[in-house]
């Protein structure tokens, strides 16, 4: 997958504001979730830095939803658009949760959307358009692990 480089780490040994920061400071991210035999999923997404810890915005029905709801266990890498990860780019270990509070839900997309623009509106209209009406959201939020 790419290496895992150490970053500094607190006292509860969760990962401090570095790791966070440069992943939450991309515009893709490759989010990989793991299947019930083990085997990794990966998937470009758009992240956004939220309170010390990273947060994307998915489909309610997403398989990344169901992955993380029975196995927290997920890795993060910058990435280009198609979820291309270059060669040496470190890997960051963490723990997902799915956040299904519509306040929380409505609070991180605004967050995207800030951070996306444009391309936030573009995206969520042909989505609108396609699936004939808006599709219910969730919020996976992602604390990094120390060392990976």
């Amino acid at each position: 997958m790419g290496r895992m480089d150490a970053w500094p780490v607190d006292e509860r040994g969760t990962m401090t504001d570095d790791a966070t920061a440069r992943l939450a400071a991309e515009k893709f991210v490759s989010l990989t979730t793991f299947k019930r035999n083990g085997d990794a999923v990966a998937a470009p997404m758009w992240i956004v830095g939220d309170r010390a810890r990273l947060s994307v915005w998915t489909p309610a029905d997403s398989w990344k939803v169901k992955r993380v709801r029975r196995d927290p266990r997920v890795t993060l890498a910058a990435c280009g658009r198609t979820g291309k990860v270059s060669s040496g780019e470190p890997v960051f270990a963490g723990t997902a949760e799915v956040i299904t509070d519509p306040g929380e839900v409505a609070r991180v997309e605004s967050l995207v959307k800030r951070k996306y623009g444009w391309g936030f509106r573009v995206v969520t209209f042909i989505e609108t358009v396609a699936a004939r009406g808006r599709k219910p959201r969730f919020v996976v939020r992602i604390t990094l692990a120390a060392n990976g």
